[in-house]
């Protein structure tokens, strides 16, 4: 097995909730480093997506006027093996805060597929479409 090479990055304003939401959509924790000295600011996190990618973050910053304290913009497209698993993460999903923006529904391109976004704005779909 390859090392996964591409990781969406995010910030959170709220990490705590943010890797309750992860865990409840099916990411696995793989670290979490926090700061010493705030325990509750995360350094760094890295949560995966099976065995074929995941996602980088950590606490949002004050702004520090380069531009890297943004939250709420993502936008991730995560593939599962089954169109009956695009029903139950959708409803994992929402029981862990998460608003639908699409409910689970057949694609014209194959597969099935919905769209929810988390508490701090982020969008996440979650499909059994592969891609080519």
């Amino acid at each position: 097995m390859s090392k996964t090479t591409l990781f969406h990055s995010l910030s959170f304003h709220d990490p705590a909730a943010a890797m309750t939401f992860l865990e409840a959509v099916g990411f696995t924790r793989a670290a979490v480093y926090t700061d010493d000295a705030e325990p509750r600011r995360v350094v760094h996190a890295q949560y995966d997506w099976r065995n074929s990618g995941g996602v980088m973050f950590g606490s949002a910053r004050a702004d520090p006027g380069d531009g890297t304290a943004s939250t709420g913009h993502g936008q991730c497209y995560c593939v599962v093996e089954t169109d009956a698993e695009v029903d139950a993460v959708h409803d994992r999903a929402v029981a862990a805060g998460a608003t639908s923006l699409r409910r689970p529904e057949d694609q014209d391109y194959g597969g099935r597929a919905c769209t929810v976004r988390d508490a701090e704005g982020n969008q996440w779909s979650f499909g059994s479409y592969p891609g080519e």
